[in-house]
């Protein structure tokens, strides 16, 4: 199998657990997280006042296997309003790859014009941008629907994660991943 590729866009303002759970997660399945902001600063301070390292710059043109957008109200927002963003989002839709976003991110898929029909979760700030753009909202923790997954929040951020890891490198893989990670044990 080849490498999986993320592209993870970083903008101020977002969830700082979210973003880190989600490329950790992902990094430990095998998969390449590039991690890109939205300027050119390297670094974002995240919700909390986190700052966070990013890899690189986004220019909108990069190629992947899924695209993954970290909640945080303003980080959100922020995705929501960048044109390079919207593109990416259209393009992977367009190409049928996959497409995360959770939290409040998911306004960037309504933004880009990309749920219309779509069952979707996210926090629930965000429901009436979420229903007002023609998804069906859910308040699972996790929502999949074809080659998109939604999650609600922070809390929802590991089942997330090892749901796009199951999604991604198959279900074997996923336990590999979750079992070091010391969860309880499922009742």
């Amino acid at each position: 199998m080849s490498k999986i590729t993320v592209i993870l866009p970083l903008a101020e303002g977002a969830e700082e657990m979210e973003a880190v759970i989600l490329i950790d997660v992902l990094r430990r399945a095998g998969a390449e997280v590039r991690v890109l902001g939205l300027d050119e600063s390297g670094t974002i301070q995240a919700s909390r006042g986190v700052v966070l390292g990013c890899e690189g710059q986004l220019n909108g043109e990069e190629e992947g296997d899924l695209l993954l957008l970290p909640g945080g109200a303003d980080g959100a927002r922020r995705l929501a309003e960048d044109e390079r963003v919207k593109s990416l989002l259209h393009r992977f839709a367009k190409q049928d790859k996959w497409i995360g976003a959770i939290c409040a991110a998911p306004i960037a898929l309504a933004a880009a014009g990309i749920l219309e029909g779509r069952t979707v979760t996210s926090h629930p700030s965000v429901r009436e941008e979420i229903v007002a753009a023609g998804a069906t909202y859910t308040e699972n923790a996790v929502e999949i629907d074809g080659k998109l997954i939604t999650g609600r929040g922070p809390g929802a951020a590991f089942d997330f994660a090892l749901d796009l890891v199951g999604l991604l490198f198959g279900a074997a893989k996923a336990g590999e991943v979750r079992r070091p990670m010391m969860f309880p044990i499922d009742g």
